[in-house]
Formats: C-alpha cells, structure tokens, sequence
C-alpha cells in the first residue's frame, strides 16, 4: 500500500508523538504528517519499478486529490503506472481535511458518492475506500462507497488526538515552534475501535463489501482476529515503523502456524467466524454466570486481585490464612502471609482481578450452573410488564 500520492505537499518538523506506558513504547503513535511531500511522478515511477522487481506482489496506490479532472487524471496514472488497484483517502483526520479532503470528505456520505463516482467514471483496475474513524455510525459512509461502486473499503484510518503535553514547553508533542495541533492516532491502543468497526461493516448486510482491516496490527494474533471479524485483508503501517519489515514474516509464520494448530487450510475457513456472535446488549442472556477461580499453586501472593476488587469492583475477594482455613500450599511460602480467596456469592464475573493478575493462568473464569431458563434484557422486560417473572435482585 503506496503512501498516499496528491499534489506535492509541504511537511511540518517534527511529526510525531506517542503513548508510552511504563516501559511499553509506542503503545499509541500520534502523527501530524500529511500526505506524501514527493513529486506523484516520482511515486508513480517508483510503483513501475516496484512491479518490474516484484511481478507477484500487488502494489495498491493511494490516492488523494480535490477535482473530478485530478481524480480522472490520477487513476489512470496509477493504472499506467502497474499498480494493480488504488485505495482513494477519505480518512486522513489533520491537514487535509482543512483543504476540504481526507476526512472532511469521509465524513460526508453524499461527498464520497460524488467522489466514487467519479473514480468510477476512469477506473480500470479494483477501487478500495479508506474510510475515516471520525464519525459516529462507520457503515454510513460504508453504505455510501457500496452505492457508488467501490470493488471493497479499507478501515480504520487514524483517530484525531493528543497524546502527551510537554509540561516544560507547555504545548503538546509534537510541536512546530511552540505549536501543535491534533493529530491522527494509530497503534497498538486503536486496534479495539478498529476491530469494533471493521465488525459493524461485516455485519452490515447493506455494505456486503470486502474489507482490508487496519488499526494496530502488530503480530499474528491480531491479523487472526482482524480476520475473524470479517477483514478480508490486513495492513501493518504502525509496526513497521517500529520493528522494521522483518515482523511481517513473524507474522505470516505466526498466522501460518495457528490456522495449522485450528485445522484452517485457508483464511476462508475462518474469516468472518466471530462476527454473528457480536449482538446487542439487549440479546445477551442474563441468567449466563461466571465466576473467577485463584491456582493458589501459581499464586505469588501479590494480592493485586484483592486490591482492584476490594478498590475497583465488588469486593468479592478475602485475603485469609491458608494454615487457618486448611490449605497446604508448599514450602516456599511465609507463614502468616495472607492469601486472596474468591467469594462466589459476591462475584460478579467481571474479570477484573483475571486482568490484573500478573501470573497467565492463576485467575481462570469458569461458568457456574445458575439453574435458570435464558432470558435476555427484552424478554426479562416484557415478562415483568405481564407480571411472569419476579423482579431481580439487586447484587448484595
């Protein structure tokens, strides 16, 4: 996927910024670069070259311009230039969208009609439509491309942000000569809003397109989940920028070996398989348990479950003497030392203190036999209007 090619553009120094947290760089990538600031006969020539090198590959070219003339033009230059599809940038959140491009036409259905169509019109090789985060319902505009003819959409672009203020300079990064401005976020942080849309348009029987998901794609676990929800293709932008391209190839390898574990020959075999089970809340069975379970084998007695339960949740948790309540945990431990203990009647399985556990494995979710008939929100809500069912209790 080509850096976006327009009318030659002047950057800004510097451009970029992150979320850190703790020791994990770049959990969040903040940039306030805009299009490519090359010439687009030197990216088209490059394109050629690419292909000539690499006959096998398929090299998408992202475009950007403002007329019907330009957009004419730049398609068949894209199409002369070997590229085997082009994807038209409607997301782009800062810069662009001041020049009334980027989002500022994403977030217009009727514009992006107009725009496709007239993409359409000169088109000669696949047409993908990178749809922008910024908006409120993400199969809007997705319906919208579908109506004008797009061959598939891509999403998410980046979200607008500022991830961290120079508290010295007292301005955000980055900043140009004391200066800031939002910024289009991306990384690992934004996968969950990218998986969320990437869902609604597979679900989506209006939009029916395939998908290139984008958002945070740093190893093969997310690429399967991408997939899973419905991408039929995924970028990697933010993560290359990071490792280098070498973790594509993990990636692949990752990816490879999982579908081998699953029995998946093809991505066909799964792609899309998690997408009916997302519903609305007011489907989900209400009668459904779970409860957390402590390995007090792997336990190491951090009690950080104890604290975010006991702080942040439903106090579901006591710390107790293992001797005191008969429990043989080995040597190693210190006697006196008091160990977290679920209480079954107060948890609410909310998987708090399994999140916070810092050893994988120790705190397990497991159902509980409730005995109880399913009943969703709706159902439970017009039982109760016809006086079938008792109201439920309020949590202790």
């Amino acid at each position: 996927m080509w850096k976006t090619i327009g009318d030659p553009i002047v950057n800004v120094s510097s451009r970029y910024s992150a979320l850190n947290i703790d020791s994990k760089l770049m959990v969040g990538f903040n940039n306030i670069e805009l299009i490519s600031d090359r010439a687009p006969e030197t990216n088209f020539r490059e394109i050629a070259e690419c292909k000539k090198l690499w006959p096998d590959h398929a090299i998408i070219a992202s475009l950007m311009v403002d007329t019907r003339e330009r957009w004419h033009e730049f398609v068949k230059r894209a199409a002369d230039s070997g590229a085997d599809g082009i994807e038209l940038n409607f997301g782009c959140p800062h810069g662009m969208c001041e020049r009334g491009m980027g989002s500022a036409v994403g977030q217009n259905p009727k514009v992006i009609e107009t725009i496709v169509g007239w993409v359409m019109e000169a088109a000669e090789i696949p047409v993908i439509v990178k749809l922008t985060p910024n908006i409120t319902d993400i199969t809007v505009p997705a319906r919208a491309a579908k109506k004008a003819g797009a061959d598939a959409i891509s999403m998410i672009n980046t979200i607008n942000s500022i991830t961290q203020v120079n508290l010295d300079k007292m301005c955000p990064e980055p900043y140009v000569g004391g200066q800031s401005t939002h910024g289009g976020y991306c990384g690992p942080a934004a996968k969950p809003i990218a998986l969320n849309m990437v869902q609604s348009c597979a679900a989506d029987p209006e939009v029916n397109l395939p998908i290139s998901g984008i958002g945070g794609c740093s190893n093969w676990k997310d690429a399967a989940e991408f997939i899973a929800l419905g991408a039929t293709s995924v970028q990697v932008c933010t993560a290359i920028m990071h490792y280098g391209f070498r973790i594509v190839e993990d990636m692949c390898e990752g990816l490879s070996q999982w579908m081998d574990s699953k029995g998946y020959k093809t991505i066909e075999d799964f792609r899309g398989a998690a997408v009916k089970s997302v519903t609305k809340f007011e489907n989900l069975n209400l009668s459904y348990k779970r409860v957390a379970f402590i390995n007090h084998e792997t336990c190491i007695g951090c009690n950080l479950c104890w604290v975010a339960c006991e702080d942040g949740a439903h106090q579901a948790i006591d710390l107790i003497d293992p001797e005191a309540n008969g429990l043989d945990l080995g040597p190693g431990r210190l006697p006196g030392v008091r160990i977290p203990r679920i209480n079954e009647d107060r948890c609410v399985g909310c998987n708090l203190c399994s999140l916070v556990c810092p050893v994988e494995g120790c705190i397990t979710m497991l159902d509980v036999e409730t005995g109880k008939d399913p009943i969703t929100w709706k159902q439970y809500q017009e039982r109760l209007a016809r006086g079938e069912v008792e109201p439920i209790p309020a949590h202790p």
